[in-house]
């Protein structure tokens, strides 16, 4: 009843998006990856809209129901909710026949299997698509990394033009067009280079190339490496569209780190807490933990919660996790979840690390504000379903009030982390 429900209403709001752009002239730009969407495309938007009107939405839309709400400004109600899906449906009209405010529509598109993709095109065409990378993900539902990669890089087929992270797609589709697709990242062969990385004060400063002639230079107050990739892709969009440096580099400055993505908060005894717990796959976890390893100071923590659907591989890539920590660079490691305490903290332990296996996210951070050090650095990553490793931060933020910066507080996930 629900899928049919849900299906009802997909078709109903895609029809009314292709009439929308039927009747205005504006562009959509769409982010496709396994990791890095929502803040890739918070990035484009915060560059953008230093000089156009850009239409976003700050969470994570990214399904065929969620998608078309973007376009009309909507908030996603429950599903069952017949009044408000028809007072909806009634207000797109009413939008649809007026003039349209914005220069600029910016979606992700997510997919958990095979061909959710490809569901898109039926009432999308992309002036500028962006692949942010190709990782395990969905695990139960795709038999190997070259079929996430055929799901992911489907938007080929319903774009203009692509930039894509050379760095972290590492399998590419054989049938895409190549004429249209552009590479950015460190890697050889990206048209677009990321080049002379130094750490500074409060992030990092770095040179854009585009074949080997610089085009912009930046200094970006991020906390990881990884976030360039955001701010880089930002960049090549803006540029494509002619938008002035000088309103690039504005844009660029409104960029930080975004609720439980790569986001700084202050901890207890002037600890540093890196909130990256959004979500967790294999890949993203290596790149987070490098972040931490990256911190000089006398403590450094790992919180490392359980990466959900990863099927028959969850046991093989949690022990891979626990044995990419090094009991040298991580002073602490706490798991949270079954796969976690069973496969990666006997891999971390095996290696000599120190880990305590948390009965749930709440013990995690019962556990650890005992064990804090002065100046610590806390990196917090997991999945959400079943994990919430957020929960375990609220006991170590040095302002409580932070506690509405952290991702999933509102009533509906509160309720659910609950049951």
């Amino acid at each position: 009843m629900k899928s049919t429900l849900k299906n009802i209403l997909a078709s109903i709001l895609e029809w009314q998006v292709r009439r929308l752009r039927n009747r205005n002239n504006f562009k959509i730009i769409g982010v496709v990856g396994s990791i890095g969407k929502t803040s890739t495309k918070l990035a484009i938007a915060k560059v953008l809209e230093s000089e156009k009107r850009v239409r976003y939405q700050e969470g994570n839309y990214n399904d065929i129901i969620s998608v078309p709400l973007i376009f009309f400004g909507h908030t996603m109600p429950s599903i069952w909710n017949v009044f408000s899906w028809i007072k909806i449906i009634f207000q797109n009209e009413i939008q649809i026949y007026s003039d349209f405010l914005f220069d600029f529509v910016i979606v992700e598109l997510g997919t958990d299997a095979p061909n959710q993709i490809n569901q898109f095109r039926k009432y999308l065409y992309l002036d500028i698509a962006v692949v942010t990378a190709v990782a395990l993900e969905h695990m139960e539902f795709f038999d190997s990394l070259k079929d996430v990669s055929e799901e992911e890089w489907s938007v080929n087929y319903f774009s203009e033009i692509i930039f894509a992270n050379k760095d972290l797609c590492s399998v590419v589709p054989e049938n895409i067009d190549h004429k249209k697709v552009f590479f950015y990242g460190k890697d050889f062969g990206s048209i677009f280079k990321i080049e002379n990385i130094s750490k500074i004060k409060e992030g990092f400063s770095f040179d854009i190339l585009k074949t080997d002639k610089k085009i912009m230079d930046l200094s970006v107050s991020v906390i990881s490496e990884v976030q360039l990739y955001s701010i880089v892709a930002a960049v090549i969009v803006a540029k494509t569209i002619n938008i002035s440096d000088q309103k690039i580099k504005e844009g660029v400055k409104k960029i930080a780190g975004f609720a439980g993505r790569m986001q700084k908060l202050k901890g207890i005894k002037n600890s540093l807490i890196i909130d990256d717990t959004y979500n967790a796959s294999p890949s993203a976890v290596k790149m987070a933990i490098d972040t931490l390893k990256s911190y000089p100071t006398l403590q450094r923590v790992a919180i490392l919660g359980m990466m959900n659907e990863l099927g028959d591989i969850s046991k093989e890539e949690h022990r891979k996790i626990g044995q990419y920590c090094d009991p040298k660079s991580l002073d602490l490691i706490v798991t949270i979840g079954q796969d976690a305490n069973t496969f990666l903290a006997s891999a971390a332990i095996e290696n000599g690390c120190n880990v305590y296996k948390a009965k749930n996210s709440i013990d995690a951070g019962e556990f650890l504000k005992d064990k804090i050090k002065e100046k610590a650095v806390i990196l917090a990553k997991g999945s959400q379903n079943g994990v919430f490793a957020e929960e375990a931060l609220k006991p170590l933020l040095a302002n409580p009030a932070d506690i509405s910066k952290l991702v999933r507080q509102d009533a509906v996930w509160m309720k659910k982390k609950q049951s």
